[in-house]
């Protein structure tokens, strides 16, 4: 699975009353593949490939690491204490994926 049909998937899961009022930008950062945002504004949620610079927490991990915890194979908080995801930014904002991106 790529990063682009991993990220697609997280979108179709994407819960909008959870981000009503949030403005946030989720960067994604994958090792061995593209970039990706998710800028979640007002109940809403777009996609954009690439580095985007207003970012509020970026997460820095590899494609498996990522396909593991979207599908829920892999827990987000075991992934960060192995090493296998790295947060830069406001951490606690990671923590909303979950809510944001049920699994």
């Amino acid at each position: 699975m790529s990063v682009a049909d991993i990220i697609s998937t997280m979108q179709s899961k994407f819960n909008a009353s959870a981000a009503a009022g949030l403005d946030l930008v989720f960067q994604f950062n994958i090792e061995d593949g593209e970039n990706y945002a998710l800028i979640v504004k007002d109940g809403t949620c777009a996609v954009e490939q690439g580095t985007n610079a207003n970012a509020n927490v970026t997460l820095i991990m590899d494609t498996a690491t990522l396909q593991g915890i979207t599908s829920g194979e892999t827990d987000g908080m075991q992934a960060f204490m192995a090493g296998k995801l790295r947060a830069e930014g406001d951490m606690m904002l990671a923590m909303k994926l979950g809510e944001l991106f049920p699994v």
